[in-house]
């Protein structure tokens, strides 16, 4: 056991990433009916943002700030801006909308700040809990915090207040929920904007935990929606756990005989296999 225990806790600080990026895509297709392909692309904007910040000697708070607003404001303009036009549209097709958004990030961050790999280095990497030997630095415990602490933030937001309504109303029935009154423009601007919040944050962890690079950032988005579809695009508490296993699945499969260098395909596997399986439940309900 002592022996996995440090791929464990290296996956559970992943996880908690993937975590996040599920519950961040669950919460705008819930509003919205939108898979962001974006999330990942807006993600590694931010950590550039916040890379940049740091370099220029800003305030640890200040650039994370920074770069959670960047993110914020990104997705928020791209649906005033452009999802408002493809709202009546089929949901396949302002889902697809959102690649374009991504490969056009993916390439501005590329041309602005090069494609060399780098890392955004935090001082709580620096200490932690030890367990056998094995060091769960405080960057992995915060994420994780986050992780679970933003699932419950949401899920009241959804469950106890009236923009949260809207949100669940919107879900069910978008032309029914304008007519009885639903400001549905200002609701889908706020599930843009929490998007994006979530996307930044998730940025700003995985540049940290594994690395700062526009391609790999943006690919994030492929576990995130593995652990969005195990838990049927609904289900915040399945999201997480779902995010925390796909990490952990991720980080053992170096352990496998043959498979270690292909592990980073786990989440692309688990995903092929979610979709798969939400089909057919789906058929069957």
């Amino acid at each position: 056991m002592n022996a996995l225990l440090p791929f464990l806790i290296a996956g559970v600080g992943v996880g908690a990433v993937y975590a996040l990026s599920g519950v961040g895509l669950v919460v705008l297709y819930r509003a919205t009916g939108v898979l962001n392909f974006a999330f990942g692309a807006i993600g590694a904007v931010s950590a550039f943002i916040a890379w940049s910040a740091l370099r220029a000697h800003w305030p640890l708070p200040a650039a994370i700030l920074a770069a959670v607003l960047a993110g914020a404001l990104l997705s928020t303009a791209y649906s005033r801006w452009i999802a408002r036009f493809l709202s009546e549209r089929e949901p396949i097709v302002r889902s697809i909308g959102t690649l374009g958004l991504a490969l056009i990030l993916m390439g501005f961050a590329n041309w602005l700040w090069g494609e060399q790999p780098r890392r955004l280095a935090f001082p709580t990497d620096a200490g932690g809990l030890d367990f056998a030997g094995t060091r769960l630095t405080w960057t992995r415990i915060i994420s994780l915090l986050a992780a679970v602490s933003m699932m419950l933030g949401v899920a009241l937001l959804l469950a106890r207040t009236r923009i949260g309504l809207k949100m669940r109303a919107l879900a069910n029935d978008r032309p029914l929920s304008a007519l009885l009154g639903v400001q549905v423009r200002r609701v889908d601007t706020l599930s843009w904007l929490i998007s994006g919040a979530f996307a930044g944050v998730c940025g700003i962890l995985l540049a940290n935990m594994v690395r700062l690079h526009a391609t790999q950032l943006t690919f994030l988005v492929i576990p995130a929606f593995a652990a969005a579809i195990i838990g049927h695009l609904n289900s915040l508490p399945v999201t997480v756990a779902a995010g925390l296993a796909i990490g952990i699945l991720e980080a053992l499969g170096i352990l496998v005989p043959g498979f270690a260098a292909f592990r980073t395909s786990t989440p692309f596997l688990l995903a092929l296999v979610a979709i798969l399986f939400f089909r057919n439940t789906s058929r069957q309900a």
